[in-house]
């Protein structure tokens, strides 16, 4: 019998539900072809990740979309900022459905290990956060859009960087979150999720990106180059207990194909 691979030791538990976004599948499809050899690797990769049909679950833009629109028509707004280029891409998304958001703009940050086991948040350009946020006060009405709303640090720092009045006009949305961070987010807006988890982030609940796990940019680390998921094994160890090493395997070659971040952050 040959031997088997070590498991790397970790410190993160193996969520008892876990999500993975698919925010690769169609984009791939879009740039190299249905039916490309990227195309098929990400197929692969995705009948890997959900083979534990009673613990993973894949989940499409459209599904958590529709899960907002289930919650209720709003009028549009005067503003709407989305968080980096995932939460551009969704507000542009919810406005081609409802119209909520004729004017959007982006404000690029992104969390950052802080090297004591932390995060926080950064600008990824030239403008410090609280300059790229200037000028909002005289905003009728602000909606602030994400695609992940995990522990709130994010939604919570750009909140708790707007004038008190302004974030009485200021109205969140997310298309997926962990209920148990919502109350940390409604203390200071009402918030909009798509699809809010129950359940003790990590322990019980955890979302990903199918893109971080072979993107090189879902993990950034001060001074240092950022990493895809499967760059971190033990993570992927944790996540997918039994599959790991093939989904690194596959991991890897996707990043070999797919290249830097479509979004330029990596």
């Amino acid at each position: 019998m040959g031997a088997r691979a070590a498991v790397p030791a970790t410190d993160t538990p193996t969520p008892r539900r876990f999500y993975v976004h698919d925010d690769l599948s169609a984009e791939t499809r879009e740039r190299y072809g249905a039916g490309s050899a990227a195309d098929r690797l990400v197929s692969e990769l995705l009948a890997l990740i959900r083979r534990d049909r009673a613990r993973v679950t894949v989940l499409t833009v459209e599904q958590q979309i529709e899960m907002v629109l289930a919650r209720g028509p709003r009028e549009p707004f005067a503003l709407a900022i989305g968080i980096g280029a995932a939460g551009e891409r969704v507000a542009r998304g919810l406005h081609a459905r409802t119209g909520w958001f004729p004017a959007i703009r982006r404000v690029e940050v992104t969390r950052e290990e802080d090297g004591r086991d932390g995060y926080r948040l950064v600008s990824t350009s030239q403008a410090p956060i609280a300059a790229q946020l200037a000028g909002l006060e005289a905003a009728p009405s602000l909606a602030l859009v994400d695609d992940t709303v995990f522990s709130g640090l994010t939604m919570r720092t750009i909140l708790d960087l707007l004038p008190a009045a302004l974030r009485g006009r200021t109205h969140a949305f997310c298309l997926r979150c962990v209920a148990e961070t919502l109350p940390s987010i409604e203390a200071r807006c009402p918030i909009t999720p798509g699809f809010a988890a129950p359940g003790r982030i990590n322990d019980d609940v955890s979302f990903i990106n199918a893109s971080g796990l072979v993107r090189r940019g879902a993990i950034r680390r001060a001074g240092r180059p950022p990493l895809a998921f499967f760059e971190r094994p033990a993570w992927i160890h944790a996540w997918f207990p039994g599959d790991a090493e093939a989904i690194v395997a596959l991991c890897r070659r996707l990043t070999a194909l797919l290249g830097s971040d479509p979004d330029g952050r990596a």
